[in-house]
């Protein structure tokens, strides 16, 4: 299953994609979470809208974002960091999610923001408490990009992530969700900037595999339908500038492109 948020006569709606004839359309509104079991009961056909020429929103409206730091050795090496031993957690606000296209703030107390390329999970149910053995793959509703964007000055200087991490625009997150990719097996994760290539990962570099990590955060905290988790960037994090157009590719589920201001 594939979707997407997008707009309809004023409004945000979930968006069921279809691929007719070569072209991916939206040809159906959707509940959400949209239930991959039911979907026929739960969707509303609408006269179809090629996904290219449809306004897109980001696909989540998540209750809390948890993001995962370090998930990379390259990545923590360049920063000059240590390889944690259990999963490094930690929470940006929802009030920091974009949809494509729309525009990353440089805030002015920062002298550097630099972009995080980043697989990111949408939850599907709720997930507390799981079993060691118990698989999380029935509690994933599906993948999609996230640019995990970040204060970098503002994060050595206070020494935890909160504000570094959480200003307004410093997570967009797009094009669409998507089941169809298998993080356990591989799936890539570029991050290109003005066309030029910045980071190249694939997530059979984890340090932590996904199901370590959805493990450890529900023995934390209850992860809702909606949820976004954010798996961790891979080396090459750079700084962007003022009319910067920054691409987060995920093979398999698209490209989120977004450009930058002051």
């Amino acid at each position: 299953m594939k979707y997407c948020r997008f707009e309809l006569d004023g409004s945000s709606h979930f968006g069921c994609i279809e691929t007719i004839a070569g072209r991916e359309e939206i040809t159906r509104t959707l509940a959400f979470p949209p239930d991959k079991k039911a979907l026929e009961s739960i969707a509303k056909k609408i006269p179809h809208i090629p996904l290219d020429e449809a306004t897109l929103l980001a696909p989540v409206e998540p209750s809390k974002i948890v993001c995962v730091g370090r998930n990379y050795r390259e990545h923590a090496a360049e920063l000059g960091h240590d390889v944690p031993v259990e999963p490094l957690i930690f929470l940006k606000p929802s009030s920091a999610i974009i949809g494509p296209k729309q525009t990353v703030v440089r805030p002015k107390i920062s002298a550097r923001v630099d972009h995080e390329g980043e697989l990111g999970v949408v939850i599907g149910k709720i997930c507390r408490n799981l079993k060691v053995d118990e698989d999380v793959r029935p509690y994933i509703l599906g993948y999609t990009c996230v640019n995990d964007v970040t204060a970098r000055d503002l994060q050595n200087k206070d020494g935890q992530w909160t504000r570094a991490k959480g200003f307004d625009t410093f997570c967009p997150v797009g094009p669409v969700v998507t089941d169809s990719i298998d993080p356990w097996a591989g799936v890539e994760v570029e991050t290109r900037v003005n066309g030029k290539t910045k980071q190249q990962g694939n997530t059979r570099d984890f340090i932590f595999a996904l199901d370590v990590v959805i493990r450890h955060i529900a023995q934390v905290m209850t992860l809702l339908p909606g949820d976004l988790i954010a798996t961790g960037t891979p080396s090459g994090v750079g700084p962007l500038v003022a009319v910067d157009t920054v691409e987060v590719r995920v093979a398999g589920v698209g490209t989120l492109r977004n450009v930058v201001s002051d």
